[in-house]
């Protein structure tokens, strides 16, 4: 018999701290992976989509993910989770991530014969189906006193939500160029990663056994406390890479205007980032 669960058991603000974390994570990675668009070099390229996949998929998408669980609770049973698991999970969210943006702005050749609505349909597709393997896989480090099932209808619609979302997410990764259009497309992209996520825990049937011994495994404090810590630390990473580059856009930006002016200005940048400004 299914036992009773709760998903707000800590309170209605652990889902919106899951959202705003989901969409912060977002923006940072849109912000990032428009730079990867944008970069004349491969290595240039490499550097920002990977900063884009470790703030989409590590904090917008996992992170996300185990903040909402801080209010998964089964009322007479213990909750732990399997650190091995959990560590598989954040793999795959933030590979899924870089894989899915790769084949959207790739150098392979027969990939970029392709057109780019193709590429993102194709890279949108496998992202999707390994960002709800994220999710599962999370759901399976979940440890309690008996059994817990999955339902199969909410996983093929999470499934399907995770397509759309990813699909979105690449597409957006393109057209969102100025902050104007990031930020509503973040609010979007946050959504549908927190619609993946509770129409997943929507389908969860617990069955608990009295008799079984108390799971082996971490609290979700102890999880989400370095998690967390690690997530700010993903976090500033691009935040920091971000407002350096726009710095340098400023500065060569003025050097061009003293150029159009006849002021020789050409102290004000000088180094290998001269070569690029990465809009």
């Amino acid at each position: 018999m299914s036992h009773e669960v709760h998903h707000f058991s800590m309170g209605v603000w652990v889902f919106a701290l899951a959202y705003i974390t989901s969409a912060v994570g977002c923006y940072a990675g849109l912000s990032c992976a428009r730079k990867a668009a944008n970069a004349w070099t491969s290595v240039a390229r490499t550097r920002w989509t990977l900063m884009a996949a470790l703030s989409i998929g590590g904090v917008g998408i996992w992170l996300m993910h185990f903040i909402g669980m801080m209010g998964f609770d089964v009322p007479g049973s213990t909750i732990r989770y399997d650190l091995g698991l959990t560590l598989l999970s954040v793999a795959l969210a933030v590979a899924a991530t870089l894989f899915g943006l790769r084949i959207v702005d790739t150098d392979v050749q027969w990939l970029r014969a392709m057109p780019s609505d193709v590429r993102i349909l194709i890279g949108g597709v496998i992202m999707g189906f390994a960002v709800a393997g994220m999710h599962y896989s999370g759901m399976a480090a979940v440890r309690v006193q008996g059994e817990l099932e999955q339902g199969r209808l909410y996983v093929a619609a999470s499934v399907a939500i995770g397509v759309v979302a990813s699909v979105v997410a690449l597409w957006l990764s393109r057209v969102a160029e100025r902050p104007a259009v990031r930020i509503p497309a973040a609010a979007v992209m946050g959504c549908a990663v927190v619609a993946l996520h509770y129409t997943g825990m929507a389908g969860i049937a617990v069955t608990v056994d009295p008799s079984a011994p108390n799971p082996e495994g971490m609290t979700i404090m102890t999880l989400l406390f370095p998690g967390f810590i690690i997530g700010v630390a993903l976090l500033a990473v691009p935040v920091v890479a971000l407002m350096a580059s726009a710095s340098t856009q400023d500065l060569e930006q003025e050097r061009e205007m003293a150029s159009w002016l006849g002021e020789d200005r050409s102290d004000v940048m000088s180094g290998p980032d001269e070569r690029r400004v990465e809009r």
